[in-house]
């Protein structure tokens, strides 16, 4: 209720990444190809993962489900941007660029423990090979696999939680091509110093988190 009562705004205007109209069908075109090349190569993976039965194992198993994240995260924000590239004006609905930066913070923070996940998948192949298939079994699998997305979305809704009450007064322009958390963050009617350091905090300490155990395993291998 507080967002309703304090902000009159109720869009936001995205400022691309160049006005000139020459350099925007350059864009237009460079990032449908590689958006098109990022959806045919994770669903060759796909496709090649799911029909081949020799490949249905621990590993695979998770590098379909890091392409199915690589998928949906990209098409969090890049086909609004490519159209936006063909468009003068470049809104984006309040709650659209809330949901944006959910999924974009959603899919990032599992994307991260999924590379962990695999990064524990190999320590066992290597280093415990014989037990390979009686560890990695389908619970454990399972639960990797929860986990990731458990964190995600714990992560993400830390940084929407900021987001709900603070009032949007104008200007109502973000200085990107998507709805980036901290450049939004700095559009609110107060002071949002603090604010801006918690986002900031929350993002890096998932980030040094999951380097920290990525490194450790990788040394112990």
């Amino acid at each position: 209720m507080e967002r309703v009562n304090h902000s009159v705004v109720s869009e936001f205007i995205l400022l691309g990444l160049s006005k000139s109209q020459n350099l925007q069908i350059l864009f237009f075109l460079g990032f449908s190809m590689v958006y098109a090349g990022i959806v045919l190569g994770n669903l060759l993976i796909l496709v090649t993962v799911t029909f081949d039965s020799r490949l249905h194992t621990p590993m695979y198993f998770l590098l379909i489900n890091l392409s199915c994240m690589d998928m949906i995260v990209a098409s969090s924000a890049t086909p609004k941007m490519i159209v936006d590239f063909l468009r003068k004006r470049k809104t984006i609905s309040w709650w659209g660029c809330y949901s944006q930066m959910f999924f974009i913070h959603l899919l990032g923070g599992s994307e991260m423990m999924l590379l962990v996940a695999m990064a524990i998948d190999r320590y066992v192949a290597i280093c415990k090979p014989l037990h390979y298939m009686s560890i990695m079994n389908p619970r454990v699998l399972g639960g990797l696999l929860l986990s990731s997305y458990t964190v995600g979305f714990v992560h993400s809704s830390s940084q929407m939680a900021f987001m709900l009450n603070l009032p949007f007064c104008g200007p109502n322009m973000v200085d990107s091509f998507f709805c980036d958390l901290p450049l939004v963050i700095k559009l609110a009617c107060k002071d949002t110093y603090m604010l801006q350091l918690l986002v900031i905090a929350d993002s890096g300490l998932l980030s040094l988190v999951c380097f920290l155990l990525l490194l450790v395993s990788y040394t112990v291998i």
